[in-house]
């Protein structure tokens, strides 16, 4: 079973950063694809946080294991293998792995995921973490005091997730997308688990999109439809809540 710091010397080759060209500590947003994996908007995302003067880094879960987006499609987005719980150990060996970095400032992190990605997040702000807890060896040596954020797309909340009502111990300022035709969950439930969300003390906003599951991932997958103009909407929410959390530093000038 991996350590944090092994399962991180696994995902770190595969991880993309995004960012201001400069070597400063800057706040520092992590971002967890949905169960198809990478797709083209997650670069948008990080392009935002970068014009907010973060760095992003797009962590990928699955070229690590060796697993190709079909793979993936028949395995882990039929909840078969690699459930929310699991992806919750890459997403804490992400924040232990990217705090330890330089040129990021490690007390003002953001996490944010889409579809699986999110359901990781929720995993990984709720459970106990005791050894062997999430698929690695020490969950708990992370400290999450400087995840200050989390955002999250229609993050899945359906019947797999069965810790979707477990209380949250760690509890960040949250941005809450709920896609109003959602295929994987009725409104009422990703209501229900915001709300006990809320309750451990989380400022938890929700933004209620009028579009589908994955609204904002360009493609063609009945019944998810792309929106731009929604996209543009959770393109501009997302930038203000990194500008919420850690207003735009300036750039290194010339020397």
């Amino acid at each position: 079973m991996d350590t944090l710091l092994q399962r991180w010397d696994r995902l770190s080759p595969h991880a993309t950063f995004i960012g201001p060209e400069d070597d400063l500590p800057r706040p520092t947003a992590l971002l967890f694809h949905g169960c198809g994996g990478i797709r083209a908007h997650l670069p948008r995302y990080a392009e935002a946080a970068k014009a907010k003067g973060w760095r992003a880094a797009i962590v990928d879960s699955y070229a690590p294991r060796g697993w190709s987006r079909e793979f993936a499609m028949a395995t882990v987005c039929t909840g078969l293998m690699f459930r929310g719980d699991r992806r919750a150990g890459d997403v804490l060996a992400s924040i232990a792995g990217v705090s330890a970095r330089a040129d990021v400032d490690a007390s003002t992190l953001l996490v944010g995921g889409w579809s699986h990605g999110g359901w990781g997040i929720m995993e990984a702000m709720s459970a106990d973490r005791r050894p062997g807890a999430l698929g690695v060896a020490d969950p708990g040596s992370v400290d999450l005091g400087g995840v200050r954020g989390a955002y999250l797309a229609y993050p899945y909340v359906g019947l797999v997730a069965v810790n979707r009502m477990r209380p949250w111990r760690h509890c960040p300022r949250i941005l809450a997308v709920v896609a109003r035709r959602d295929h994987l969950t009725t409104v009422r439930n990703a209501e229900r688990v915001h709300e006990m969300v809320r309750r451990c003390g989380a400022e938890v906003e929700t933004w209620m999109a009028e579009g589908t599951h994955s609204f904002d991932e360009p493609m063609s997958a009945p019944p998810m439809r792309y929106d731009e103009n929604l996209t543009a909407e959770a393109l501009d929410r997302f930038g203000r809540l990194l500008e919420d959390l850690a207003p735009v530093r300036p750039l290194r000038g010339p020397a």
